[in-house]
C-alpha cells in the first residue's frame, strides 16, 4: 500500500485540516468491522453520508495482502426510532437496509436487503459487503473475524452485488425495522419504513406553474461519490415555476400571476443534511410568501436587484431599529415582522423556528440564492 499519504498526513502543518475539513482519511484509522484482529486492514476511498446513514467504500487487505472491494454500510437509526415508537414497539439489533448501487453505464447496477447488526462501538447499525469471503489460497481467516462472516452477518458477500463494489458510483438506501418485535420475536406485519419520508427532489419537465409533474418522489436516500460538479452557467439551468409560493388562500398577496422561478442547482448531489441550493428569481410585483422554518435553517443571499425582505420581530435584535408590520405567515396566520430593505450582497440567515419571506415592489427581477439544511 502507497505509504506518502500516510506521511504527508502526519506532518504537523497538516492537523489543522483533521479538525476543520474532517477528510476522508479519518475513516482509515478508525474501527472497522475486522480491525480486531491486527491482521486485517483497510483501505477507505471515499466516505458518504447522508441524514442517519453512511456508506464506506474501500478494500480490505489480509495479511499484507489486497483480499477484495467493500462496501460498509452504517446507520444511526434516529428517524427509524421514531417511527417505530408511533407503534408501541422499539428497535432491536438488527435492521434492514435496502441498497441499491449504481456503476459505470446503463447496466451497472443492482439491489438487495441486507441485515445490519448493532455495534455498541460506533453506536450504529452497521454491515460491511465483501466481493468474496474466501481468503487468499494457503491462508485462513482469523479466529475472531471468522464468526462475524456469512449471509445475514455483519461481514457479509450479496452476488447481486459484488460485481459493483469496486466501481460503485452511487449508493441508494432505505431503511426499515427487522421484521420481528424486540425482544419477543413476534412477526410485525407492518414494518416501518425510513427511507427519505416525503422527500422528493424538483425537475423542469413543464413550464407549467406549480405543476406536480416537476415533482419526483424518490423514497430513499441517495449516496453520491462523484467528487466534483461544474454549472459553467447557471441560467442555462431549466426554472421550475411557482404560483403563490408559501401564501395562504385569503391571502391579500396571493394572486393569480404571481409565480417566481427556482433554479435547482443541486439537491440530491448534496451529503449530510444538506437539502438543497438553488437560485430563486422574484419578478416584478411578485413575492415569496412569508414563511416558517422548523427544523431546518435556510441562508439567502442577494445576487440582484432589490426588494423587501421580512423577519419574525426579535429573530435578530439588530433590526429592531427596522419598521414594524403584520405578515401573514403561510400555515400560521398573522405575525409581527420586521421590513427590512435588501440589495445585492445582503444576507439572511433564518434558523429553525424563524420566520422570513421577500417581495419585489420594483420594476426588475430580484434574485437570491437559497442553501437549505436540516437541523439535529
Amino acid at each position: 500500500m502507497d505509504t506518502r499519504f500516510d506521511e504527508i498526513f502526519t506532518h504537523p502543518e497538516n492537523e489543522i485540516f483533521r479538525v476543520v475539513f474532517y477528510p476522508d482519511r479519518i475513516y482509515h484509522a478508525r474501527y472497522l468491522s475486522a480491525t480486531r484482529s491486527s491482521r486485517y486492514r483497510y483501505y477507505v476511498s471515499e466516505v458518504r453520508n447522508s441524514a442517519d446513514g453512511t456508506a464506506i467504500k474501500g478494500d480490505v487487505f489480509l495479511g499484507g495482502t489486497r483480499l477484495c472491494s467493500m462496501l460498509r454500510i452504517e446507520y444511526a437509526g434516529i428517524r427509524l426510532v421514531e417511527q417505530a415508537r408511533e407503534f408501541g414497539r422499539r428497535l432491536g439489533p438488527r435492521v434492514k437496509a435496502w441498497v441499491r448501487l449504481v456503476g459505470d453505464g446503463p447496466d451497472r447496477a443492482g439491489e438487495a436487503v441486507v441485515t445490519l447488526h448493532w455495534d455498541p462501538v460506533i453506536g450504529a447499525y452497521a454491515a460491511e459487503i465483501w466481493e468474496t469471503l474466501e481468503p487468499p489460497a494457503g491462508s485462513a481467516h482469523d479466529h475472531r473475524v471468522l464468526p462475524l462472516m456469512g449471509r445475514d452477518a455483519p461481514i457479509t458477500r450479496v452476488p447481486r452485488l459484488s460485481p459493483l463494489l469496486g466501481g460503485a458510483r452511487k449508493v441508494l438506501l432505505a431503511f426499515r425495522e427487522d421484521g420481528v418485535l424486540y425482544p419477543t420475536g413476534q412477526n410485525i406485519g407492518d414494518a416501518q419504513w425510513d427511507n427519505a419520508y416525503l422527500r422528493s427532489h424538483q425537475e423542469p419537465r413543464t413550464p407549467e406553474p406549480s405543476s406536480a409533474l416537476n415533482t419526483v418522489e424518490d423514497k430513499n436516500y441517495l449516496l453520491d461519490f462523484q467528487r466534483g460538479y461544474f454549472i459553467p452557467d447557471a441560467a442555462d439551468v431549466l426554472p421550475v415555476n411557482y404560483r403563490n409560493a408559501m401564501t395562504d388562500p385569503g391571502d391579500p398577496e396571493r394572486f393569480e400571476d404571481n409565480v417566481i422561478q427556482m433554479r435547482w442547482l443541486f439537491q440530491r448531489e448534496l451529503g449530510s443534511e444538506l437539502v438543497f441550493f438553488h437560485e430563486v428569481t422574484v419578478p416584478p410585483g411578485t413575492v415569496e410568501g412569508t414563511h416558517r422554518h422548523i427544523g431546518s435553517e435556510e441562508l439567502y443571499y442577494i445576487v440582484s436587484g432589490t426588494g423587501i425582505a421580512y423577519m419574525s420581530d426579535g429573530d435578530d435584535p439588530a433590526t429592531d431599529s427596522y419598521p414594524l408590520v403584520d405578515r401573514q405567515v403561510f400555515g400560521v396566520g398573522p405575525v409581527k415582522c420586521r421590513e427590512l430593505p435588501v440589495k445585492p450582497g445582503s444576507v439572511i440567515l433564518t434558523k429553525s423556528g424563524g420566520v422570513h419571506g421577500i417581495r419585489n415592489p420594483s420594476g426588475e427581477p430580484l434574485k437570491f440564492v437559497a442553501f437549505l439544511y436540516h437541523t439535529t
